[in-house]
């Protein structure tokens, strides 16, 4: 099946995933913008799961202070090469996983970080309270559309390599 080259256009831009796997995700979706779009995050999620248990040495640092100097942001991500550490969409993803950061103060990176005593406390409105305190679960500011999560796992099938948010620090003024 021949699939239209504007739709391959505009997935790629929507999407930044290569012309082959747009090409594919639109062929399995029958040309559907919408499925094709999520049939790349689920391929993005499935390549992530495969790849987590590679080692992670190299990465970045990253830091972000907000405008008038009152919050300020360390985050530290990791990947497996040095090759990727300079990636310029690496950069971009730590520069926005900073802001984030600053912006939506997270207490975890994910879920299985939060003491078991606190999810017993929050069991009626998990869900709420996973968004408010997880960084891997909240809406990504800059696309609401997509978590944190999804916006790693969408790092990792187009890199090709295994990404993790190691840790992270945020400081405000007087806290």
């Amino acid at each position: 099946m021949a699939v239209n080259l504007n739709l391959i256009k505009k997935l790629r831009e929507l999407t930044s995933a290569s012309i082959n796997d747009c090409r594919k995700a639109l062929e399995e979706a029958e040309e559907d913008l919408d499925k094709a779009i999520h049939i790349l995050r689920q391929r993005g999620l499935e390549i992530a799961q495969e790849k987590k248990d590679r080692a992670v040495r190299e990465g970045r640092i990253e830091s972000y202070v907000h405008l008038g100097n009152k919050i300020g942001v360390l985050v530290e991500i990791n990947c497996e090469t040095d090759f990727v550490a300079r990636n310029e969409e690496f950069i971009r993803f730590s520069k926005d996983v900073a802001m984030q950061i600053a912006a939506q103060a997270p207490l975890y990176i994910n879920k299985e970080d939060i003491p078991t005593v606190e999810l017993e406390k929050h069991k009626d409105d998990l869900q709420d309270y996973l968004k408010n305190v997880c960084l891997l679960e909240q809406p990504f500011i800059k696309n609401p559309a997509i978590t944190i999560r999804d916006y790693l796992a969408e790092l990792i099938a187009k890199i090709r390599e295994n990404i993790v948010i190691r840790r992270f620090t945020r400081y405000r003024l007087g806290e």
